[in-house]
């Protein structure tokens, strides 16, 4: 499967049910209108609702400066700038393990200690996302568009389900990229013996 823009998975995904496909957002249909409203927000939620291997990412923060963090002089924390990909935080870590205290705020995350390692989901480009999260998120634009363009609730309903489908297909994919993490100091296997 060849890689699809933005608009390429809003027209498979209009076909899908049954409308005409768009090659714009800016098209005079109310097809493009409601692809344009509500692609963005489908393909976020997509992305920040499972920690994806394809979209991970790591990065060191760079420290805000002073007057860009509103935190109190007493309060012994520093924020740190998100990157401007970032959809969900995975883990903070610092040079002495994991940062189990945060908050994140916006574009920002504040944390005790001069330094963060941040571990997230990124905002991709469409032409790098895999096939099988491809038809995952058509399936989920076909389940949105439906209702507003076809009036079918029972139809929406079928496509959620079809959708939901696809998601877990495109999660087992997902986590058959990397060898599975090995469970290590777990009370109940050094209990064993």
């Amino acid at each position: 499967m060849m890689a699809l823009s933005d608009v390429a998975l809003c027209a498979r995904a209009l076909v899908m049910i049954g409308a005409a496909p768009i090659s714009s957002f800016e098209e005079d249909v109310a097809e493009a209108e409601i692809a344009r409203m509500l692609y963005p927000t489908v393909r976020d939620g997509m992305l920040a609702g499972y920690p994806w291997r394809f979209a991970g990412r790591g990065a060191w923060l760079s420290r805000l400066a002073d007057e860009d963090a509103s935190v109190s002089p007493k309060d012994c924390s520093t924020l740190f700038a998100l990157p401007r990909d970032f959809i969900r935080l995975l883990s903070l870590e610092h040079e002495g393990g994991k940062i189990a205290q945060f908050e994140l705020r916006d574009q920002a995350v504040q944390v005790a200690g001069d330094s963060a390692y941040l571990s997230y989901v990124a905002r991709l480009p469409e032409g790098s996302f895999p096939a099988w999260f491809d038809l995952a998120l058509m399936a989920r634009l076909a389940a949105e568009f439906c209702l507003p363009l076809t009036e079918s609730s029972t139809r929406a309903e079928y496509l959620f389900k079809r959708a939901e489908d696809q998601l877990r297909e495109a999660r087992l994919a997902d986590a058959q990229q990397s060898t599975p993490h090995a469970i290590e100091d777990f009370s109940l296997i050094s209990a064993r013996g």
